[in-house]
């Protein structure tokens, strides 16, 4: 019943959906509040870190890498930089036997004197949904926080906390699930929930928030040109607190060359551009702070690489009515 409801909604209106929902966020953007989780600007082909029902959607075995800078020049007092840095590395493949995919992630994020490198494995069932298909994702996580207090220079000289000369780090572990529809070569819409299970760091004094995420993207290709197609995308995402939303615009030429821009509410404005060759894309962005800490840097840059083995998963998803095949 829930998959023949499913497919209904999905025949009659899905397409219509995912321009609503980017219709929606443009309006709701001034009722959103900042905040300062993982930032990538490149979200549209990083999914693979905040949804596990990506795997093995991208048609082949896909291994994305990216590296990014943010608040570039931004500097203690002393000179000491502390500025936000980002690595990930996500890949993915669907798995003929599995029905569906497997994946995952492996990232590093540093904040002033706090690291925290993650590694995401996760599988995600696909089924056949209307003119798309339906995917259902589960992901194990694990993080691993430190904290060098050694670094840190405590207004009171009695702070229990600060008064360690020591790095502090401590292992934590959860779950995130997720859901996507897609229809190739037309749109997408994803939702997901990370750290699921809220673990605590008791050596280091914090705990995960649960995060959820909300993404879509749509592919139109301009009439009576065909050469270039307009892709806009969207993330929501809540912590239980606070909202953040950011949407892109992007332009592509020939399947080849892409370009556009972007906007983060309440922290940047982004410039994007990249190629596409062959199987291999190659893209950057440049963030434009808008927020108060402008005063304070020169901006963000990120850099991302793709490359996709294709296979021919075309071939996993025929079945045959036929009494000589039964």
């Amino acid at each position: 019943m829930l998959t023949a409801t499913i497919n209904k909604f999905i025949c009659k209106g899905g397409e219509k959906f995912i321009f609503l929902l980017f219709i929606i966020c443009v309006f709701l953007q001034n009722q959103l509040v900042a905040q300062q989780p993982t930032l990538i600007t490149h979200y549209m082909f990083t999914n693979m870190a905040i949804n596990p029902a990506f795997a093995g959607n991208s048609g082949g075995i896909c291994i994305t890498g990216l590296a990014r800078q943010q608040w570039i020049g931004f500097k203690e007092a002393d000179g000491t930089k502390t500025a936000p840095q980002t690595f990930l590395l996500t890949a993915d493949s669907p798995i003929k036997a599995l029905h569906g995919g497997i994946g995952g992630s492996i990232s590093q994020d540093q904040l002033g004197y706090y690291k925290n490198i993650g590694l995401k494995v996760g599988y995600a069932y696909k089924m056949d949904a209307g003119s798309g298909d339906l995917s259902f994702g589960l992901q194990v996580g694990f993080q691993n926080g430190t904290y060098d207090f050694s670094k840190f220079n405590p207004a009171d000289d009695g702070d229990p906390l600060l008064s360690n000369s020591e790095k502090t780090s401590d292992m934590s572990f959860d779950l995130s699930a997720g859901l996507l529809y897609k229809v190739p070569e037309k749109f997408y819409i994803g939702l997901s929930g990370e750290n699921l299970l809220q673990s605590k760091s008791k050596k280091i004094y914090l705990q995960s928030r649960r995060t959820f995420y909300l993404t879509g993207g749509y592919q139109w290709i301009i009439p009576d040109h065909p050469a270039f197609e307009l892709l806009p995308s969207v993330l929501f995402m809540y912590d239980g607190a606070v909202f953040q939303f950011s949407a892109t615009a992007l332009g592509m030429y020939n399947n080849k060359f892409y370009g556009g821009l972007g906007y983060r509410f309440q922290d940047a404005v982004s410039i994007l551009a990249g190629i596409n060759i062959k199987s291999l894309r190659v893209g950057v962005a440049y963030d434009i702070c808008t927020s108060m800490l402008r005063k304070f840097n020169s901006g963000g840059l990120e850099i991302l690489i793709s490359y996709c083995f294709k296979i021919d998963t075309d071939k996993f998803r025929k079945s045959y009515r036929n009494t000589r095949f039964l």
